[in-house]
């Protein structure tokens, strides 16, 4: 029996990048896994994947953050299956690298609709059913939050500075009720995040090889698996007095304040 076995896990965010390995971490601790996505094959992929290494339960739910309606209903469909929720993982984030010069209204809005108003909006759905379980959330939030600007990033980088700031304060408002609020900010993991934000295949591999000599620990990127490390390690009951906290996952990167 593992800790996290029959535990209800809500994964946004989870048909890739760090959402998708946090779920898989998640299945094979014998978990019940309730998927948001908005790609209906990558989603079913991972699913499928999950289920395969020990998942006690997947629910796939096809959804646009972006969405009021639609987090409405991810809070409904994984309570209908499965009637709880232990932790609720944000992990769904969005960029679109633009000079300030070159933004839209529009643009601003949706980064953030997803990196912070749905974050706070699925907490506050959800909190009913943590204060039940005295569960916990962590957001996935990025070392560009407060350590370091880079050009063509300002909206991405001003709303995970949000998303810290709201990690902090609903840990606080939260505390009493048991329910712990934290957040894991990583600095360049090779995703494909990157991809979805506009960049080229060699604007994507430049940025990764340049951004490696910034991580002194090991002169490479993040692994994914190190991040999800992290996250297994504050959701679960040896970080239990743990709350408000921004956690880097950066090799480094952030004390030479890059």
């Amino acid at each position: 029996m593992t800790e996290f076995a029959d535990n209800v896990i809500l994964v946004t965010g989870a048909s890739s990048g760090i959402g998708a390995a946090t779920a898989k971490a998640f299945a094979k601790q014998g978990a019940l896994l309730s998927l948001v996505g908005r790609n209906r094959c990558r989603l079913a992929e991972v699913a499928e994947e999950c289920t395969n290494n020990g998942a006690k339960g997947v629910l796939q739910v096809i959804a646009d953050v972006e969405k009021e309606e639609d987090l409405d209903r991810i809070v409904r469909e994984t309570t209908d299956k499965f009637d709880k929720i232990h932790i609720l993982i944000n992990g769904a984030g969005y960029s679109k690298f633009s000079l300030v010069k070159d933004l839209s209204v529009n643009e601003i809005d949706s980064i953030f609709k997803v990196n912070v108003r749905a974050i706070l909006y699925l907490i506050k759905l959800s909190l009913p059913y943590l204060e039940k379980t005295k569960g916990n959330v962590i957001n996935i939030s990025s070392t560009a939050s407060s350590i370091y600007a880079f050009t063509g990033a300002v909206v991405y980088s001003t709303t995970k500075a949000a998303c810290d700031h709201l990690t902090k304060a609903a840990a606080y408002e939260l505390a009493t009720t048991g329910v712990r609020v934290n957040s894991v900010n990583p600095a360049v993991v090779e995703t494909n995040m990157c991809e979805y934000a506009g960049f080229s295949e060699e604007q994507t591999q430049n940025y990764f090889e340049t951004n490696k000599k910034m991580h002194p620990l090991g002169q490479r990127n993040i692994k994914l698996e190190e991040v999800v490390d992290a996250i297994l390690f504050i959701a679960s009951d040896r970080a239990k007095m743990i709350t408000g906290t921004c956690m880097r996952v950066d090799g480094g990167r952030g004390l030479a304040g890059q």
